[in-house]
């Protein structure tokens, strides 16, 4: 095995060399683009619906989020209280260490049985709920939440902020599921070490029902494809956008300025990924508080710039989002656009996000699928929709309501300027609009885009090696080399444009809903078991207080 892992590694140091000369990515661009067309078509299996063509694997998110909702009592509502009070550790102490042992209103504890309880009881895990939900969050909010949104609202008009919006509150119902599953069918190594993700809860889960080969057959697939993404999509194209961002904010040029920038962003997310998930959640849970805060805050400044615009702004949404305006494709069209933007921003039921959230500690997995609600809330519904309504506005005026661009003039990724004629891309179309308002903004949202891309390939790098180790093994040559090829990805990305390469790698990260979406729909039933679980420990606990028992949060 180490000889075939070894094997692997010398194969990509000739690749990451012949990277730099000239033309040759261009040649395996060319190359490999026909392959990359194929698999994306593949992945991206449209379904007739009326006029329209919709990618099955949205219709699979949607109605699968849409199941799960019903299912759970629109838990996005429900239990979003339950959330927040979770993730801020007000039930610390019974997913740590049990609520019979702690709370046991048959069985008297004295106090000193209690604390010796907590000194020799804990959950299995490495992070807190606040770092596991950090490190999930950075794996999601991206270029996506910038570029995308940009795109998806010139291309649908304001209302498919609207169709956003929804998909983003159901999408939480899905990460409720595969976060629960996740924690609830981990695997805790005797060094307290965590493996944990849809990999297990499809090849675990599933043997519970009966269904071993099939539970082998797709963890293994999910595997699979999560490795080949993380070294696309979650890597190589994160690198690269932000080698162009920091190119073009320091005007600099020449055959080597890619190379150079990878070599120092993998030489930074090396430092951080070394150390493992708790290293990468101590990263995580401060970069993704500040670069959320400053989009957030810069967006707000926009808002109330336009306050006066505001009933202009939300009257397009609602009225773009059931009835469209002429030339956008119908109701349909701008609800597809919506979902689809959504869908693929948060990546609920993709699963990769399952991976993070099983290092937390807890004994209670429905603990965890409570915080990762607030997820998609976060990624879709806030910044995503902060997003829309800066491109809304930008694109408002007094008189005609269009005055920047027409809604629906969109080619490829690229929005018309109706003054200029010329094409932007999602990043320059935002970070005009930002400009517009707080002018040298750019150069912020630059930095943004860096941070948002850094922190996504430190998240990758962990739900990779999880897949990596899944297939290969849990030693340390496993764990090595995967860490070198995922570094060596970093300098490869941000020095070649291989657009073939990552389109191909970016449709794996979709491709993961398939087998994920198929172990959520059997496996559902075991999430409501644990939400009950924890459900009345929560409420034994309050039980027990009430009664006058011993609190012993003071000693947590």
């Amino acid at each position: 095995m180490k000889k075939k892992l070894l094997s692997l590694l010398f194969l990509a140091i000739p690749f990451l060399t012949f990277a730099q000369e000239k033309g040759l990515d261009e040649k395996i661009n060319d190359a490999f683009m026909p392959f990359a067309t194929w698999w994306e078509g593949l992945v991206l299996t449209t379904v007739p619906i009326g006029e329209y063509n919709v990618p099955f694997v949205v219709i699979l998110l949607v109605l699968g989020a849409t199941f799960f909702t019903l299912f759970f009592k629109v838990p996005s509502i429900t239990k979003f209280p339950l959330a927040i009070n979770t993730v801020r550790g007000k039930y610390v102490d019974i997913e740590k260490h049990g609520v019979d042992k702690l709370y046991n209103n048959d069985e008297a504890l004295a106090e000193e049985d209690i604390l010796d309880t907590i000194r020799d009881e804990s959950a299995a895990g490495e992070v807190s709920h606040f770092q596991a939900l950090a490190t999930a969050v950075s794996g999601t909010v991206g270029l996506g939440n910038i570029a995308g949104v940009a795109v998806a609202i010139a291309l649908g008009g304001p209302g498919a902020t609207f169709w956003m919006i929804v998909c983003g509150l159901i999408g939480m119902s899905t990460k409720f599921v595969e976060c629960t599953l996740g924690v609830k069918y981990r695997d805790v190594g005797e060094d307290g070490t965590i493996y944990g993700g849809p990999m297990y809860y499809l090849s675990k889960g599933l043997k519970e029902r009966n269904m071993t080969v099939l539970g082998k057959v797709l963890a293994g697939l999910f595997a699979v494809l999560c490795v080949g993404a993380s070294f696309g999509g979650g890597n190589a194209f994160q690198s690269n956008q932000a080698t162009v961002q920091l190119s073009s904010l320091l005007g600099l040029q020449g055959g080597s300025t890619g190379f150079i920038i990878g070599i120092i962003l993998a030489i930074l997310v090396g430092i951080v990924i070394i150390g493992g998930i708790k290293r990468i959640a101590k990263i995580t849970e401060k970069i993704v508080p500040f670069m959320a805060g400053i989009y957030i805050v810069a967006s707000l400044i926009i808002i109330f710039a336009n306050f006066s615009y505001i009933d202009d702004a939300f009257g397009l949404i609602f009225e773009g989002a059931f009835s469209p305006m002429a030339g956008l494709g119908g109701l349909m069209g701008v609800l597809i656009v919506g979902f689809q933007r959504a869908a693929f921003s948060n990546e609920a039921g993709a699963g990769s996000a399952a991976i993070a959230h099983s290092a937390v500690r807890t004994k209670y997995p429905a603990s965890e699928g409570v915080v990762a609600l607030l997820e998609p809330f976060i990624d879709t519904v806030v910044i995503c929709t902060m997003t829309a309504l800066v491109i809304i506005f930008f694109n408002i005026d007094g008189s005609n309501l269009q005055s920047v661009f027409n809604y629906g003039a969109v080619e490829g990724s690229n929005v018309l300027i109706t003054a200029t004629g010329e094409q932007l891309g999602g990043v320059d179309l935002t970070s005009m609009a930002f400009d517009s308002v707080i002018p040298g903004f750019s150069y912020v949202l630059t930095i943004a885009i860096v941070l948002f891309a850094f922190s996504t390939m430190i998240s990758w790098s962990y739900y990779g090696l999880q897949s990596w180790k899944y297939l290969f093994g849990k030693g340390k040559t496993a764990d090595l080399v995967y860490k070198i090829l995922f570094l060596l990805f970093v300098v490869v990305g941000a020095a070649a444009t291989l657009d073939a390469v990552i389109k191909f790698s970016d449709a794996m990260i979709l491709a993961l809903v398939f087998p994920n979406m198929i172990g959520l729909l059997l496996l559902f039933p075991r999430v409501r078991e644990e939400m009950k679980r924890y459900i009345s420990a929560i409420t034994k606990k309050k039980e027990a207080i009430e009664d006058g028992a011993l609190d012993i949060t003071d000693h947590m």
